[in-house]
């Protein structure tokens, strides 16, 4: 009651998972994975780099919500340039992001370079093998960059057969972030599933990281492989 000044709610929206730059967010593993690419736009910016992002993969536990929270966030991945597209299959869409890598090639492209995002789960990996390994081994743009976000079915709870993929990408010499790696830690689907307020960084706390960037950290033994691999389908979102 002699409180100085009047106390009011703080309003918020729903879009405030994808659209803050300061405080709290409550997101799920599946919305955290949605937010980074745009993350990614704003560090770029910052730094004056005028990238673009392109997401694409095939849906299957436990990663099957990732498109339909795509296709919800619309609005906030075009405004940061941003293309999700759904491959008709894994390896289709793990060809399309290889060849985001290749569009400096000819120095012609709209934009400095586009940082990709690949998902599949286990059988998708599987099938992928051919195109993971040669788009590895070709690498990526300089102001590029992907991560590839791999749903592992340890049970087979909804997969045709059990699927542990690490040892597929350890085969393509792809490198595989896993606990007690940074910034990444591997999880289960109640990972994905789960909630939690991470802290929403401004664009100037996002300097120290690009997804090639964040590749190289586990590279100084193979200047070639320079696709990342985000085991067990999500980022840590309490982290």
């Amino acid at each position: 009651m002699n409180h100085p000044t009047e106390l009011r709610m703080k309003q918020i929206s729903l879009d405030d998972r994808y659209e803050a730059t300061e405080g709290f967010v409550f997101l799920t593993g599946t919305q955290a994975l949605v937010r980074l690419p745009m993350m990614q736009r704003q560090r770029d910016w910052a730094a004056g780099l005028n990238t673009a992002g392109y997401i694409s993969g095939y849906r299957g536990s436990p990663v099957g919500g990732y498109d339909q929270a795509l296709y919800k966030a619309a609005k906030q991945l075009k405004a940061h340039h941003i293309k999700f597209q759904p491959g008709l299959n894994e390896d289709l869409a793990a060809t399309a992001l290889w060849g985001t890598q290749q569009l400096h090639i000819h120095g012609d492209g709209k934009y400095e370079g586009v940082f990709g995002i690949w998902y599949g789960k286990g059988p998708g990996v599987d099938r992928s093998g051919d195109v993971l390994r040669h788009a590895n081994q070709a690498g990526t743009s300089p102001h590029g960059g992907v991560l590839a976000i791999a749903g592992d079915d340890h049970g087979a709870k909804s997969s045709t057969v059990a699927a542990q993929v690490d040892h597929i990408f350890i085969a393509v010499s792809m490198p595989v972030l896993s606990p007690p790696c940074w910034p990444t830690r591997a999880r289960i689907a109640s990972t994905v599933m789960s909630s939690a307020l991470p802290m929403s960084n401004g664009a100037d706390r996002l300097r120290g990281w690009r997804l090639s960037q964040a590749v190289r950290l586990g590279l100084t033994a193979c200047r070639h492989c320079k696709t990342l691999v985000l085991m067990k389908h999500a980022l840590n979102a309490s982290a």
